[in-house]
């Protein structure tokens, strides 16, 4: 496409095209100082002194060709054809080369090679001027010249210095955004935990409840068929129920679903449906709530909510027909503490206590209000399930 079917160039866009063509490269600027100073010579120098002139002058200019890649060295070799050039007797504009050797080592040395490449070059200024100056006329051209060493030597290691910080400023942006990055994906994994621990806890929860319904309704289908169709009845609500709370933990919720889907988290308030519904399933349960539980954070009240849910249903796993569960609750400002017990038959070995990720995403969920989570068999019989969550400063933490 031409620049016709574009439109006209505006003064900014000529202006940065001409910019980008005279950029020359780094090896042409590099060469440009010596190139000037070795046409200098031949323009300048007498036909008789042109040979010793030149020579020294190359001596002098040709190593700044490599100053960056190795500033000590190349300062060296200047110094080194300075002093030839003192010892001939040959006063040269090539001199500058010494300065701009010494502004390079400068800029890429510390501070003791810095001072050592200025005492050397002033020792050349003091050996130049004691040499070349008139008599009387020592003082004015021996400070103009310690001036330039100075003014080389601090311009080097102020771009040393803005080097320096130009680094540490990008290593502690690249260290944040590593940083960053470590948090976004420690922030997807305890969202992962998050979800599967809910996912568990739901599906866990509703199929055994589901089951129990199903196998209450086919031994009841013929003594008591009104009873087989309440729990049917029972069955469908409890598989409604868990597809919504899947759908509110995976976050797939539509615009276009009815409102009735969209019921915040369940907490404390919801425990006495769970209770029933838990002994709807075959699990009488009693509910005992102390305390004013309306302040207490959501996401705790949703811990303590599947801290119910998940020991009543390993107890509706684990424990045989005619099994009672209690669960009692104690709120208060500082902390909620949760017991959930039954009374089955002692488990005869560890082997029949509930195993899985249902007791570990307990303590985890206790772990995350600053508490601790116990589950084993009681003295007198049963199970028991107790633990304490801290609500100081924790009503953000995820349930």
């Amino acid at each position: 496409m031409t620049e016709a079917a574009v439109g006209p160039l505006t003064a900014h866009q000529v202006r940065e095209r001409l910019r980008r063509g005279f950029r020359l490269p780094p090896a042409v600027w590099e060469s440009l100082l010596p190139a000037l100073l070795l046409v200098n010579v031949v323009a300048t120098r007498a036909p008789h002194e042109l040979p010793l002139a030149l020579a020294l002058t190359a001596a002098l200019a040709l190593p700044l060709l490599w100053r960056r890649r190795a500033p000590r060295a190349v300062f060296g070799a200047v110094v080194a054809a300075a002093a030839v050039q003192w010892l001939t007797g040959v006063q040269l504009e090539a001199d500058v080369a010494v300065l701009v050797a010494l502004y390079t080592a400068a800029a890429h040395s510390d501070r003791r090679g810095t001072l050592v490449a200025a005492a050397v070059a002033e020792a050349g200024v003091l050996l130049a001027c004691l040499r070349w100056t008139t008599e009387g006329a020592f003082l004015t051209p021996f400070v103009a010249a310690t001036a330039m060493v100075v003014a080389a030597a601090v311009l080097g290691v102020n771009v040393r210095t803005t080097r320096a910080l130009l680094g540490a400023v990008e290593e502690r942006a690249a260290r944040r955004e590593r940083e960053h990055e470590q948090q976004a994906r420690l922030a997807v994994a305890e969202e992962r935990t998050r979800i599967t621990r809910e996912m568990h806890d739901i599906v866990t929860h509703n199929l055994s409840v589901m089951v129990a319904l199903t196998d209450a309704a086919v031994y009841t289908q013929h003594r008591a068929p009104e009873r087989t169709t309440a729990a049917m009845l029972q069955v469908a609500e409890t598989g409604r129920q868990a597809l919504t709370d899947m759908r509110r933990t995976l976050g797939v919720l539509r615009a276009d679903e009815p409102d009735a889907t969209r019921h915040p988290l369940p907490g404390i308030a919801q425990l006495d449906a769970l209770a029933e519904q838990m002994g709807a399933a075959g699990l009488p349960t009693r509910l005992d709530l102390d305390g004013d539980h309306v302040r207490v954070p959501a996401t705790a009240q949703l811990t303590v909510y599947r801290l119910v849910q998940e020991a009543l249903t390993n107890t509706l796993k684990h424990a045989p027909t005619g099994t009672r569960a209690d669960v009692r609750i104690v709120c208060s400002a500082a902390a909620v503490t949760v017991d959930v017990t039954d009374d089955g038959p002692r488990p005869p070995a560890p082997a029949a206590a509930p195993t899985g990720h249902g007791i570990a995403g307990m303590r985890e969920r206790a772990a995350a209000y600053g508490g601790s989570l116990r589950a084993g068999p009681r003295p007198g019989g049963g199970w028991g399930v107790h633990t304490r969550l801290h609500l100081g400063g924790s009503g953000t933490v995820s349930a």
